[in-house]
């Protein structure tokens, strides 16, 4: 066995570093090990689909920390290492090069993978996925020469690409095989405001048809062939369709789990001395009604990544705040507080075509999630009246004049 850590972290992004971070900082006596399947220290993942592409944020101002801090405040990288096995009865890894590390305390962080597009011409020079800073590098090289850009995928990833080619004076379009935008985390009404938005900026939206073939000639993309047989020509194609947790060494090992690792509110798995936190995370919360989800979001890495790191050096505080997300495209400001899976009711909060307003998710007369488009007022209070679980009126939370936090404070016995 080459290396050993008294907390061996698998994966190098939001979550793991989280955990590092938090294990360094409150002088934990032990090593610490972070394996990171990349060649770069942990970085922010966010802004590649958004200031990265576009020029607007370099490559350094995603560290989350300066490269030689790691290794000063006493945190061993391994980039560019793979994780390909776990033996949870020996507290051992072992990597795709062949070697063995040993844990006393073992965190999955490894995230997820771009969930692939099996189409003929996927293969091509040309098609780009944005994951990794190598991904969005690779996409930002050949921007200069492009004209024509198709966005496979109307999710936050998609979009935000699509809004930075299009501010470029790339004429885009974005096809999106549900009937409308964001479909999996928002509602009608903000899908269709955010159509509208892209279509004003002169970016084509087709909805309800998905991608049957990517065409080219000497390795390079000409067009994309819809379901319907249509050819849409383009230099350069993105994919955004979803992802996949990286979980299979801890399957393999037996955790428990089927949609990511199942832990517990300390971020515990179903192996001995085993964690997980971030994108491969699955638990449950006050927030989902103790169901269980699995979020792909900054807010929820560091939450966790916080847990985690509490949780072994033996202070046991569950994760307890709001989840919360956020997209810029364009100007407008998308931000949400809560989880609306499951509600009830939607309300909307003020004229959509204003460019500013929100949509409150109730279920069982209680708020669960607010989104607010450049509503900074509305997303600011949503926060105390999802905490408060109170009932609410109907017509109050209709009203936009009615200030949230008055809702907290109201509590009516009667909802109308």
């Amino acid at each position: 066995m080459s290396q050993h850590h008294d907390v061996l972290i698998v994966g190098a992004g939001q979550a793991g570093a989280q955990v590092a971070g938090e294990l360094l900082d409150a002088g934990f006596p032990g090593t610490v090990g972070i394996v990171g399947a990349e060649h770069v220290p942990p970085y922010e993942r966010p802004p590649l689909s958004k200031g990265y592409i576009s020029g607007e944020v370099s490559a350094a101002d995603l560290l989350l920390r300066p490269t030689d801090r790691w290794a000063a405040d006493g945190a061993a990288l391994l980039l560019g290492t793979e994780v390909v096995a776990v033996d949870p009865s020996e507290h051992v890894v072992t990597t795709a090069a062949g070697e063995r590390l040993g844990y006393g305390r073992l965190v999955w962080a490894a995230g997820g993978r771009t969930r692939a597009l099996h189409v003929p011409g996927a293969d091509l020079t040309g098609v780009h996925y944005v994951r990794t800073l190598d991904d969005a590098s690779r996409l930002k090289a050949q921007l200069a020469t492009v004209r024509r850009a198709v966005v496979i995928g109307g999710g936050f990833i998609g979009l935000e690409a699509a809004a930075a080619f299009a501010k470029a004076g790339i004429e885009v379009t974005v096809v999106e095989a549900m009937d409308r935008l964001l479909a999996r985390v928002t509602s009608p009404v903000v899908s269709e405001f955010f159509a509208q938005v892209h279509k004003e900026h002169k970016a084509d939206v087709i909805l309800g048809h998905g991608c049957a073939e990517i065409t080219g000639s000497d390795d390079a993309v000409q067009g994309v062939v819809l379901s319907d047989g249509r050819e849409i020509p383009a230099d350069l194609v993105v994919v955004g369709v979803g992802l996949v947790p990286n979980t299979e060494p801890l399957v393999r090992a037996g955790v428990a789990g089927a949609n990511g690792v199942d832990v517990d509110e300390f971020g515990r798995t179903t192996l001995p001395d085993v964690f997980a936190a971030g994108d491969c995370a699955n638990f449950a919360s006050t927030y989902t009604r103790q169901a269980r989800t699995r979020l792909e979001s900054v807010q929820n890495a560091v939450e966790q990544g916080r847990t985690v790191a509490r949780t072994i050096l033996g202070v046991d505080q569950p994760a307890a705040a709001v989840p919360w997300f956020w997209s810029n495209q364009y100007d407008i400001k998308f931000k949400t507080m809560g989880l609306l899976t499951g509600h009830d009711t939607s309300v909307v909060r003020g004229d959509p075509s204003s460019g500013r307003f929100s949509v409150v998710y109730l279920l069982d007369g209680v708020v669960i999630a607010v989104d607010t488009l450049n509503n900074v007022r509305d997303y600011a209070q949503a926060k105390a009246l999802i905490q408060s679980q109170a009932p609410v009126a109907l017509a109050a939370v209709a009203d936009p004049t009615v200030q949230l936090r008055e809702l907290v404070a109201k509590r009516p016995a009667h909802v109308t």
